[in-house]
């Protein structure tokens, strides 16, 4: 494993550590409390999956699919059933390959969300880590309500180099990223990533000024690659849950990017968002630096949160 890799799987690691208080004591004390297996022994497995924030679709999914194996393996012991839930809630998480095929394409990244979750900071993050793969990144500062939001895009641009377009309070969000269309065109740019307003969900206005900024992208980039990002905060869980609705109204989602999940109890939301949404988690972040976002890895996920060894961290 690289030392990137590393340094992340340990913190996330540590990050994970109240959610794994949260639920996966609770799940060790169901194994260790029940001498068999049995309807209460499913029913107090499944309160603390629902509890821990894994939402009622994915731990219907695991309880059923933990059901079928313990029957059709003739399991008796609750112990010898416990890596088959782990590798239940392992296998909700699951990230399609395809997932990041816009990292080779020409690709136009937009990143929306409400105010204070990290969208700016993950927009920059992303800009340098693809910068760091050789593509040709373009950042367009599409956030002109919040003061400062492009001094900050501008301070993150410049700690990844890259160029940015926009970034002046007050302008038409639709007309900046018609200038970043046209400028991504000529350069010749591989990924444009476009930073836009902290909309809260009940703003008419802020919702339709999305739709006019995907009907310029239409229009003017038709055969450019879209991805629309939602960046949830995992401290919020389920609330995070209702902003990724919301917001899959009037967008199509195509990836989520969880942030803050270093010192969360609510981690277990990973889990509810992508079987609940069926949009895939495809970025995860648990710090500050540059390097503290990563692609989502399901088995990094689940081992860091039953603090399991990943086989090379040897």
């Amino acid at each position: 494993m690289s030392e990137e890799k590393k340094g992340f799987f340990a913190r996330l690691k540590a990050g994970l550590s109240k959610t794994r208080d949260n639920i996966v004591k609770g799940i060790d004390n169901v194994f260790s409390g029940f001498s068999s297996i049995d309807e209460d022994f499913y029913e107090e497995l499944e309160e603390i999956l629902i509890m821990g924030d894994l939402g009622v679709n994915a731990t219907n999914a695991i309880i059923e699919r933990l059901k079928k194996q313990v029957k059709e393996q003739h399991i008796k012991e609750p112990a010898d059933c416990k890596q088959l839930l782990i590798d239940g809630i392992r296998e909700q998480m699951q990230v399609d390959e395809t997932a990041y095929d816009f990292e080779n394409q020409q690709s136009i990244i937009m990143v929306i969300g409400v105010n204070g979750v990290g969208k700016t900071t993950s927009v920059g993050k992303l800009a340098g880590k693809l910068k760091g793969q050789g593509r040709k990144v373009l950042i367009a500062a599409a956030d002109t309500f919040r003061a400062a939001a492009g001094d900050q895009l501008a301070e993150w641009a410049r700690r990844a180099d890259v160029p940015m377009i926009g970034g002046v309070e007050g302008a038409d969000p639709a007309s900046v990223v018609y200038d970043a269309v046209s400028a991504a065109k000529a350069r010749g740019v591989d990924v444009l990533l476009i930073d836009t307003a902290g909309r809260l969900h009940n703003k008419k206005n802020l919702m339709e000024e999305l739709r006019k900024m995907n009907r310029i992208i239409d229009r003017e980039f038709p055969n450019a690659h879209r991805e629309n990002l939602i960046v949830l905060d995992g401290t919020t869980g389920q609330n995070a849950l209702v902003q990724a609705r919301e917001f899959g109204d009037v967008a199509k989602l195509t990836g989520i990017v969880l942030t803050k999940m270093d010192g969360t109890a609510k981690g277990g939301i990973a889990v509810a968002i992508q079987s609940e949404l069926n949009v895939p988690v495809k970025y995860i972040g648990v710090g500050e630096s540059i390097d503290d976002l990563q692609k989502f890895d399901s088995d990094q996920f689940v081992n860091a949160l039953f603090d399991v060894q990943m086989e090379d961290e040897e």
